[in-house]
């Protein structure tokens, strides 16, 4: 055992979790004795007894508090792990999975009982009364958080079932992503999808939630296993790695969390109301907990080694993660002020902005709501993209600018689709959303995937030379990982690629998301991916799985195209209406005609596809005609180097045959 190990043993880890996770409960329980009745009265809702009350706020910080701790410990095994020869995680990280399998049962039978405790508080009725009668599935449908927290469940039941059969370390990177669904699921079905400007706190919300569920997953990683199982020639490394991205994530978080603020609360309410003063604790314990990360990553920049006191700082870290996530409980638990203010129209319901006008080429181009999350992160794409061609440059390795050009176009179009006047229009019409649609799922992938990102990253990023495995093994793991050999079989792709279109349009599904603007970015984020990975198979530069050959690419694409024809028909000749419900009850009083309007929508799905279509046939015969050039230069510098084994062959017959005669 190291010495560090050994001076630190005094510290608890677990007892410093646990019992700040005991204080941060009875804090909020507190708060809601506390306030009593209030909360009910402000909303004008039924008071459901004083369980259900207290239980509601105390259940939500716990189970959050559960979930974010396996969230950010499965963040901590993806980048602090030292996977084997079979990628399989070590004893570093160890510790880490078994916080996840522990917290996850935790997580998901908690979820469960707080679908009741929530559909209960809702709706004004007591736990056991909810309990006893028949409807008590309409009434949590009926309740949007009480259905975050189903959403919860399931992520958490599929979290718990993959750690218990594996200690892959694939497995543990891939369930990142539920996870961070599950971070995101109750904040945005809470006051940040409510009222006027929901589409910018809904966005601001999303990447908050997720920062602050890893944020308080890491820091506890951090101080339960650091200092215990860490190797000694690794334990520097993942200290400085770990400060590093708290303190990104810190910046994070308050950037976005006062965004959250500066939209539901009033500054003359920031001291007078409830919720403005959990907001004050929750922006006090973010700063604290900042300034500790960067307390951290100074003393570990200035030493070669992890001191006790660093590892108390870690500690430190949990106690303000905690502090942040009981307040953040008591503001879910409550209606923000902003809200209560308001008078609320359909357009605020069910946009969050007012439409009085109709589509012209002017709104469209000019009238902008930034997307703080696709938007933000088109932005970020494109700069990380640039800084990894500047890497390249200074090294003295050429990059095309063709490749450049073509990936910040496809982030320049993503900012504009998803933030310009096409995303606002996009929300209250068919066709305009049909029109964002296209371009998600069959333009902007086109220019992503040519920009060969994953190349990109793997010459730009260094290689690990012992020690911790970096950003670019992780790529070359993923790239090569049974699961992506899965996604990118082109039966599979093409599956994908149709069935989503025909699925979320030809169902219930739609009319349910294009109610939400977390509804608007998951069919975007959707439609992205599926559209990347089938250009990737047809026209990918990038590395991975064997591709089919030219010919059979060229094969798949015409093979997909009927299906978007079709679907255009479809659209353009169906009776009923694709999202009435939603169209219906947002009532654009300069939209007269929703058939006509679908009409339209088909109109640009089965016309908007040949374009992008014809991009990919041009892009692959340029990249056909570049092998074919390559081969026969290849062949020519063979010959010039080494004799022609079939002409020496034919030379020698020759040469014998007039021999004999």
């Amino acid at each position: 055992m190291s010495n560090t190990a050994s001076r630190s043993r005094h510290v608890d880890p677990g007892a410093l979790v646990w019992g700040s996770v005991v204080l941060g409960a009875l804090a909020v329980a507190a708060g809601a004795i506390v306030s009593g009745t209030t909360r009910f009265r402000e909303t004008g809702d039924s008071f459901p007894g004083w369980f259900t009350a207290v239980a509601f706020p105390t259940g939500h910080f716990v189970v959050t508090m559960l979930s974010a701790i396996a969230i950010g410990s499965l963040v901590y095994i993806t980048i602090c792990a030292r996977p084997d020869s079979h990628r399989m995680i070590g004893i570093e990280t160890f510790r880490a999975h078994r916080i996840v399998q522990r917290t996850a049962l935790g997580w998901l039978a908690g979820a469960i009982v707080m679908i009741v405790i929530t559909a209960a508080d809702r709706s004004g009725v007591s736990t056991s009364a909810l309990l006893s009668t028949s409807a008590i599935m309409q009434i949590v449908e009926a309740s949007e958080q009480a259905v975050a927290w189903i959403v919860s469940a399931c992520c958490a039941l599929v979290i718990a079932i993959v750690v218990r059969i594996t200690l892959s370390w694939t497995a543990h990177a891939l369930l990142v992503i539920p996870a961070l669904i599950a971070a995101v699921a109750l904040p945005v079905a809470g006051n940040a999808g409510q009222g006027p400007n929901h589409d910018y706190t809904t966005t601001a919300m999303i990447v908050f939630a997720a920062a602050v569920a890893v944020i308080t997953g890491l820091r506890v990683a951090a101080a339960t296993t650091i200092g215990r199982d860490t190797p000694e020639q690794d334990r520097m490394q993942t200290g400085r790695r770990l400060a590093w991205t708290l303190v990104i994530l810190d910046a994070v978080t308050i950037v976005y969390g006062l965004i959250l603020i500066g939209f539901l609360v009033p500054i003359g309410q920031l001291a007078t109301s409830a919720y403005g003063r959990w907001a004050l604790i929750a922006a006090l314990a973010a700063l604290v907990g900042s300034v500790v990360d960067v307390r951290i990553l100074t003393l570990l920049r200035r030493s070669s080694v992890i001191a006790p006191r660093t590892v108390m700082l870690f500690g430190a870290g949990v106690v303000a993660a905690t502090a942040l996530q009981a307040a953040l409980a008591g503001m879910a638990t409550r209606t923000a002020p902003a809200l209560l203010e308001h008078e609320f129209t359909a357009w605020d319901v069910f946009l969050g902005y007012e439409l009085p006008d109709g589509p012209s080429a002017a709104r469209l181009a000019f009238l902008w709501r930034p997307d703080l999350f696709l938007g933000v992160g088109a932005i970020v794409l494109a700069v990380l993209y640039v800084i990894g061609v500047q890497r390249l440059r200074r090294r003295g390795i050429e990059w095309g600018w063709t490749r450049t050009l073509s990936w910040v176009l496809g982030c320049l179009s993503l900012l504009v689709v998803t933030s310009s006047g096409v995303r606002t229009y996009g929300m209250a019409m068919f066709s305009v959303h049909m029109a964002e649609h296209m371009a998600l799922n069959m333009f902007i992938p086109v220019l992503l995937v040519l920009g060969a990102p994953v190349t990109l990253a793997l010459r730009a990023l260094p290689t690990a030379r012992g020690g911790l495995p970096r950003p670019r093994e992780w790529i070359v793991w993923l790239v090569h990982s049974r699961f992506t050999r899965i996604l990118t079989n082109p039966i599979v792709a093409l599956l994908i690629f149709v069935i989503s279109l025909y699925g979320v349009y030809f169902t219930s599904l739609f009319d349910t998301l294009a109610r939400y603007h977390w509804g608007h970015d998951l069919m975007s984020v959707h439609f992205l991916i599926t559209g990347y990975l089938f250009y990737w198979i047809i026209i990918g530069i990038d590395p991975g799985p064997k591709r089919l050959p030219f010919l059979g690419r060229l094969g798949l694409l015409f093979a997909v195209m009927p299906f978007h024809a079709f679907f255009g028909i479809a659209t353009m000749t169906m009776d009923s209406l694709i999202g009435g419900t939603f169209y219906t009850y947002l009532g654009l009083p300069w939209l007269d005609d929703l058939y006509r309007d679908q009409f339209v929508g088909g109109a640009i799905a089965w016309g908007a596809s040949e374009v992008p279509a014809l991009l990919v046939v041009i892009a692959l015969v340029h990249q056909w005609a570049t092998q074919d050039r390559r081969l026969a230069k290849r062949r020519d510098r063979h010959a010039d180097t080494y004799d022609d084994d079939e002409l020496t062959a034919y030379n020698r017959m020759l040469s014998e045959l007039s021999r004999d005669r």
